[in-house]
């Protein structure tokens, strides 16, 4: 049995004759927190759409917990969680009668967890929604989304509007939420930030996956070499793919994907070369380094960036 709690095969969604996804394929592996990035118009939201079941796809298929996310949509909503990017309540209701309201639909218990989450996130519950700032709107979202106490979160920009504290807080709250089982699937542009709670990581630009991977992988595939010379900087042809290249002076370096360790080894037995270092980098560096790499489809027409399927 697939290990994959979210499984998305050849998923086509077209608006207008456009693709907005295309060919898309993903597994997202149980207890994982799953950063899904991607510029604005890359297809995350659409993606979502899918998986929540608020749209179908017009080819290929995509599943939570082996079950089909348009099929049975209903089903899936008493166990998983969703917080879109723009949550939209009735505004004049107050927070204790949102949890209210949204708990006759929902299993016995939702309420007495949206209420522990609604006073965890510092909600006053007798205040409407309409008088709570961007960010105490955004919680309430929050506690919503967590309220079933579900297998799967989707989140889609969960954090934005929150604090810097609050932000900090939740994000350190989905490691715990992941060891007790749950399987986080989360969009953020606070890139940094996210590299602190996810464990595997997706990017997606046109539609298409050009990155999909654990987090450690990602950390050992992109890595950051830099150097001094003497006379000529050395050619990087046989490093590796090269990201990104620059040069100061006497100092040297590159971005590499899937670094050539032979090569590497070589350059170290170099006499004009000096002070060489190969290092990790940040999952913001990364993400720059490939959305920044021009887009050359292959054979199945997607980009040949990094890939690899969830363990």
């Amino acid at each position: 049995m697939s290990d994959a709690v979210i499984e998305i095969e050849r998923l086509v969604v077209r608006y207008r004759g456009k693709a907005a996804l295309d060919g898309l394929n993903l597994r997202v592996p149980r207890g994982s927190v799953y950063a899904f990035l991607g510029d604005n118009g890359a297809g995350k939201t659409t993606t979502m759409k899918i998986l929540t079941g608020l749209a179908p796809a017009d080819s290929g298929r995509a599943s939570i917990l082996g079950l089909d996310c348009w099929a049975k949509a209903t089903e899936l909503r008493h166990r998983v969680g969703y917080m879109p990017e723009r949550p939209r309540f009735y505004d004049w209701m107050r927070v204790g009668e949102l949890g209210w309201f949204a708990a006759s639909f929902h299993r016995p218990g939702f309420l007495a967890r949206f209420n522990e989450w609604a006073e965890r996130f510092g909600l006053d519950p007798a205040k409407r929604l309409k008088e709570l700032s961007k960010g105490g709107y955004a919680r309430a979202g929050l506690a919503l989304a967590l309220a079933p106490d579900p297998e799967v979160l989707l989140l889609d920009e969960p954090t934005s509007g929150l604090d810097l504290l609050t932000r900090r807080e939740f994000l350190a709250s989905l490691a715990d939420l992941a060891a007790a089982g749950r399987t986080i699937f989360i969009t953020s542009h606070s890139i940094a930030e996210l590299e602190r709670a996810c464990t595997h990581v997706g990017l997606l630009r046109d539609g298409h996956m050009i990155l999909n991977a654990p987090l450690e992988d990602v950390r050992k595939k992109v890595r950051r070499v830099s150097l001094r010379f003497e006379g000529a900087p050395p050619d990087p042809t046989g490093l590796g793919t090269v990201l990104e290249k620059s040069s100061t002076g006497r100092f040297w370096q590159v971005l590499l994907q899937d670094p050539d360790a032979g090569a590497l080894a070589a350059l170290r037995t170099r006499p004009d070369l000096s002070d060489i270092e190969d290092t990790a980098v940040s999952l913001e560096e990364v993400y720059a380094g490939l959305m920044a790499r021009p887009s050359k489809p292959s054979e199945n027409g997607a980009p040949p960036l990094v890939t690899r399927a969830g363990d």
